[in-house]
């Protein structure tokens, strides 16, 4: 008997689900095609259906990442400094939700290291970012809350401060509670704004 496309996407989803659960468990270094099976209670042959090596898996629990990233974040930010300050907080690790996605992010730099194509995808992934970045710094100098300087510069530097507190958070978490890194992150605002009074 055939079977129906519908049953292929729900055992995808399935699938998907455990691929998440190993990630979140053992991050990036766990993420066997065994590890996802043992987690469904299915074998490895029904994955390699899905999955016929594990650069796929990797490449699937990346597209899994940035779902679950972007699903966590709002579609719109308002413009200027608060919308700016806005999406950098949406980045930082401040619930247990966002530590475990930015735990499971950070794990992938080892696989896209290693891996030129993987390395390729979160360099798209990383100029977006900026590009996203960019474009509240814009609006904020258009409103005169930040100073005219190169809106690239300014995005990469907003955004390896960010990533260098991810980063922090995560090895030392007792560190850096949420109201640490909204401080941190206010100070690294506030010192840009000042520059233009």
């Amino acid at each position: 008997m055939a079977r129906h496309k519908g049953d292929h996407e729900a055992r995808r989803r399935d699938v998907s689900a455990a691929v998440w659960r190993v990630l979140a468990s053992h991050g990036f270094g766990g993420l066997t095609l065994r590890a996802v099976a043992t987690e469904m209670g299915a074998t490895t042959g029904l994955l390699t259906h899905y999955f016929p090596s594990k650069k796929d898996l990797i490449e699937h629990a990346l597209t899994l990442l940035d779902e679950h990233r972007m699903a966590d974040r709002p579609t719109e930010f308002p413009d200027g400094l608060a919308g700016l300050r806005a999406m950098l907080l949406e980045i930082l690790p401040l619930t247990e939700q966002a530590v475990t996605s930015n735990r499971i992010w950070v794990g992938s730099w080892d696989a896209a290291l290693a891996n030129p194509e993987l390395a390729a995808g979160h360099a798209v992934r990383y100029r977006r970012s900026r590009e996203r970045i960019r474009t509240q710094v814009v609006a904020a100098q258009q409103l005169d809350e930040l100073p005219p300087s190169d809106p690239d510069d300014t995005a990469t530097a907003l955004l390896s401060f960010v990533l260098g507190l991810i980063v922090q958070t995560l090895l030392d978490q007792a560190a850096f509670p949420a109201g640490q890194q909204i401080r941190l992150l206010d100070q690294r605002l506030a010192e840009l704004a000042r520059t233009i009074q």
